[in-house]
């Protein structure tokens, strides 16, 4: 099983860079894992603090959670993956249940804040944007899918999105093994970071034939 890890900031473009892995690797191969599920539970909260939380701070996280799921997935143990709500900001009761398969990709914007996590992953992957292009997605994005309206989302791109990328997920770019500029559309960087993949998987195929 490889392992990788693709962060970057939020609008950098990663969920494209990962589309783009999985479609040109086989059908089945590849299990998805977003950090956006691990957000712990904030039920015990009002909505108004809930809607208030800082989603861009390690402590937001349960990364327990996560690693435990990755090192059961390596033993070849499925997973009860969590799903959360951005809108009530809360765990749902369902859960998604994950297979392991040849290629785990795990992908959000402070995977490589965390030393246990990180520990885990084979490669690591840095997607890297200018911030005003991440502006630009994070405005679209969260007035689609989270509901949000242009005055809230700027202001918390002010207090929160973009300090904290300053100061928790910019400086995990030095973990990267890999970093891939100008998001998914580059192209040729998908490619090479692709092969690397297949290279590893054929590696790995190979050890067990023998």
């Amino acid at each position: 099983m490889l392992i990788v890890g693709i962060a970057g900031g939020t609008g950098s473009g990663k969920t494209t860079v990962v589309t783009k892995i999985t479609e040109k690797l086989p059908e089945g191969e590849v299990a998805i894992i977003p950090q956006d599920s691990y957000y712990k539970d904030n039920s015990h909260l009002p909505l108004k603090k809930r809607q208030e939380m800082n989603f861009d701070h390690p402590e937001s996280l349960e990364f327990e959670l996560l690693a435990d799921h990755i090192r059961k997935l390596k033993l070849g143990v499925a997973i009860e993956q969590p799903i959360y709500s951005y809108l009530t900001c809360t765990r749902a009761k369902e859960t998604i249940r994950v297979e392991p398969k040849h290629v785990v990709i795990i992908e959000g914007i402070l995977i490589l804040a965390n030393l246990e996590v990180r520990n885990l992953m084979n490669i690591k992957v840095f997607v890297d944007a200018d911030a005003d292009d991440r502006l630009s997605r994070v405005i679209s994005r969260d007035i689609i899918e989270r509901g949000r309206s242009v005055d809230v989302i700027l202001d918390r791109y002010e207090k929160t999105v973009k300090p904290m990328h300053l100061q928790f997920i910019e400086p995990t770019k030095r973990y990267a093994d890999i970093i891939i500029p100008q998001g998914g559309n580059n192209e040729v960087a998908i490619n090479i970071l692709v092969s690397i993949i297949e290279k590893n998987l054929n590696k790995h195929t190979d050890n067990l034939t023998y």
